[in-house]
């Protein structure tokens, strides 16, 4: 059984969410974060190796959130721990004047490179993704694949959407079969309707695929996955092009990069379908909600109360 790594994009400080770090936010019974849940489902699934990408300015709060005791849970997983450091200043450039906002998932991933050797999967820290896209991405890593190829958690946008505001989703456009997307849009303001969702007035399919930034990347045996090259050549393509025209405000986000791979005809990805619904914290609005989920989970069994007694 191959080897596989869970990437766990931990370094944003939510601004919608007040300003707090969303991400370490207690939503369990004993004050679990969602990615608490998020390991634990990965690890139930096969994963053996957890990254997480963090800032250095986090990374004491961050430790002591969850870092020391995850590191001791996983050890007696036989589960590898490591962290990688987003750095804003990491850049095939001079930053320019005035910039402060991140540069995106696809540069948070690249933050973690010289880490992964060996098939991996990537998350966001603050979504929970629920058991099933766990098991099918694990699945689908531990098969051969051409390096063009991709994997992606599809969720259907309806049990995706916040109560408390726009969110964005990467819309995707499905081949016929459903097994494969030929596009991926990322789409910010969504927003939920009586008769289902909106995008800045756009009326939107409910029903649609969207990506929740679960993506997965295969590798040879003992090798990086190609895919990381092919990132990292876009992020210099993107700092020459898109900085240039919008200096303080462009991001390198996966969906946009994937997506463009898809139109090229580049790469191929497999959709891997879960009706389970997604939730996350988008707002501080929605941490209430969020902590119900939670506790209907363990109430029907999903959980355990003490959630890694079960491992």
């Amino acid at each position: 059984m191959k080897n596989t790594t869970l990437l766990i994009m931990a370094a944003g400080i939510g601004s919608r969410f007040g300003g707090g770090i969303k991400q370490l936010e207690p939503v369990g019974l004993h004050n679990e974060i969602i990615m608490d849940y998020s390991i634990h489902d990965a690890i139930e699934a096969g994963f053996n190796k957890i990254i997480f990408v963090i800032r250095k300015d986090i990374e004491a709060d961050f430790r002591e959130r969850i870092g020391n005791r995850v590191e001791s849970i996983c050890e007696k997983q036989n589960v590898k721990i490591a962290y990688a450091f987003q750095d804003i200043n990491d850049i095939p450039g001079t930053i320019p004047a005035g910039r402060t906002k991140p540069w995106g998932t696809g540069r948070a991933v690249l933050a973690a490179k010289d880490l992964i050797h060996e098939p991996f999967a990537v998350i966001n820290a603050d979504d929970y993704y629920g058991k099933e896209a766990y098991r099918q991405m694990h699945d689908w890593l531990v098969l051969d694949h051409e390096d063009n190829a991709i994997a992606m958690a599809g969720f259907i946008l309806k049990n995706t959407l916040s109560d408390n505001g726009g969110v964005t989703r990467g819309v995707c456009k499905v081949a016929e079969g459903h097994t494969h997307i030929e596009d991926v849009v990322e789409t910010s303001n969504i927003i939920k309707t009586v008769d289902g969702a909106e995008a800045d007035g756009r009326k939107l399919d409910p029903e649609s695929y969207v990506s929740m930034n679960f993506w997965g990347f295969p590798a040879k045996e003992g090798c990086a996955p190609a895919y990381l090259g092919v990132l990292e050549q876009g992020f210099k393509e993107f700092f020459e092009n898109d900085v240039k025209a919008n200096p303080l405000k462009a991001e390198y986000l996966l969906p946009t990069h994937i997506g463009g791979l898809l139109r090229d005809g580049k790469y191929t990805v497999k959709v891997l379908e879960t009706k389970d619904k997604w939730f996350g914290v988008t707002y501080k609005e929605d941490k209430e909600s969020v902590v119900k989920s939670f506790k209907k989970l363990i109430e029907d069994g999903v959980y355990q109360e003490e959630l890694y007694s079960d491992l």
